[in-house]
């Protein structure tokens, strides 16, 4: 039987879910824009504490509360920053993306630059900086959710908050998904953002017993009970999270990670997912509604690598790895204090074991957009386009190969 440590890889990194919805982030160095330093400086001091009377828990699911940090900001103009006459106004137009350099952030930013919006990406820094999105034309800011003090420089003169963050795969849940969540949303509402966009996870509200869906269903609570003009979009998975997944082993002909479970996920491009945000974006009778995103069809696993072997022409190698495994990894992974987080991440295992289809009917949405569902790209197509590209640079690759192959 597999190891602790070799299930926690094959969640980790292969799980269908797990890889469209926790997708791992590369984070850039820091670089304030420069317009920033133009503003009337402020003396800001972020304190967290808790008081039920200000901030009452959120009650989950399960019934039971979900403990939320307040953060209270103490700000006092400087006095030679004081000026009592009427600001410029925010434009529209300016927008912060959250989690700006993942699977989705980055289709995100693309999108709202190629439709001219102001872009200001928030990312923790890390060694490799994120050029490309400099590159695009975005500003990019340091900050980090799970440290609330780094957060308001990173809202003056913004509009719009677009969260597409999620905690990396090697801490703990909460830590930016929950408690950094409810430092931005508490952040926003005291710097005065009209809008904020939440990304969360299909059927949360049906999976108390997988944590990150838990906390994604208190934190739509939290951001619905803040008073801030707000659209939660719930998502089912994304059709990017499978070329690592399926595409790219079976191309290399390596081991590909599968489960025996009956879950159907409606994968959608996030290509169209950020298309289709920006207009509910626009659209002020949206404001405060609740909106789900499916793809065109729901596959299970095993239709997915079908659908792979076909396009690629070869067969793959699969792994199948019983969900019951996975169940009792998780039971022995909860008796060890530091084996908390492997887990929560684990629980997945529990929507596996059952008949989940992560799918929605799409016409009314559609309808509500203004949106043809003709214009919504199907895994099919999908794959396909990347499979006929990806095997025209091999052959290309292999054509110049053999005319440089000459020896003397």
């Amino acid at each position: 039987m597999a190891s602790s440590s070799s299930i926690y890889t094959i969640i980790q990194f292969h799980s269908p879910i797990f890889n469209s919805l926790m997708a791992s982030t590369l984070y850039a160095q820091l670089a304030y824009p420069t317009n920033l330093t133009s503003l009337p400086s402020r003396n800001l001091s972020w304190r967290t504490m808790f008081d039920s009377t200000l901030n009452p828990p959120i009650t989950s699911t399960k019934g039971k509360h979900c403990s939320v940090p307040k953060v209270v900001c103490n700000a006092q103009s400087a006095p030679a920053a004081v000026n009592l006459a009427p600001g410029t106004p925010v434009r529209p137009t300016s927008i912060l993306v959250v989690g700006a350099t993942g699977t989705l952030g980055r289709q995100v930013v693309r999108r709202a630059l190629d439709e001219g919006y102001d872009v200001r990406c928030l990312v923790r820094p890390r060694p490799a900086p994120a050029d490309f999105l400099r590159d695009w034309g975005a500003t990019v800011v340091n900050a980090d959710l799970s440290k609330p003090e780094t957060i308001p420089a990173t809202l003056v003169g913004v509009h719009t908050v677009i969260d597409c963050a999620t905690g990396r795969p090697e801490e703990p849940i909460k830590t930016v998904d929950w408690e950094g969540k409810v430092a931005l949303i508490q952040c926003a509402k005291a710097m005065g953002i009209q809008k904020f966009i939440f990304f969360s996870i299909h059927n949360c509200d049906k999976h108390p017993e997988v944590p990150l869906m838990e906390i994604k269903h208190c934190t739509e609570k939290f951001l619905r009970d803040s008073g801030l003009n707000h659209v939660v979009i719930r998502l089912c998975g994304f059709m990017q999270g499978l070329i690592g997944q399926y595409a790219v082993p079976i191309l290399e002909e390596k081991s590909v990670w599968g489960t025996d479970a009956p879950t159907r996920i409606a994968y959608m491009d996030t290509q169209d997912i950020a298309r289709l945000t920006f207009i509910a974006l626009r659209n002020e009778n949206i404001n405060g509604k609740l909106l789900t995103f499916a793809g065109p069809r729901a596959w299970t696993t095993q239709e997915v690598i079908t659908l792979c072997e076909r396009l690629a022409g070869q067969d793959a190698n699969v792994t199948t790895v019983p969900v019951s495994v996975l169940r009792f990894t998780r039971q022995l992974t909860r008796l060890f204090e530091w084996t908390n987080d492997v887990a929560d991440r684990l629980a997945f295992s529990e929507v596996l074991t059952s008949d989940t289809v992560f799918s929605v009917p799409m016409a009314e949405t559609y309808n509500l957009l203004g949106v043809d569902a003709k214009d919504v790209s199907s895994l099919e197509k999908y794959l396909q386009d990347y499979f006929t590209n990806i095997l025209k640079k091999l052959k290309d690759l292999k054509a110049q190969s053999k005319q440089t192959d000459i020896f003397f």
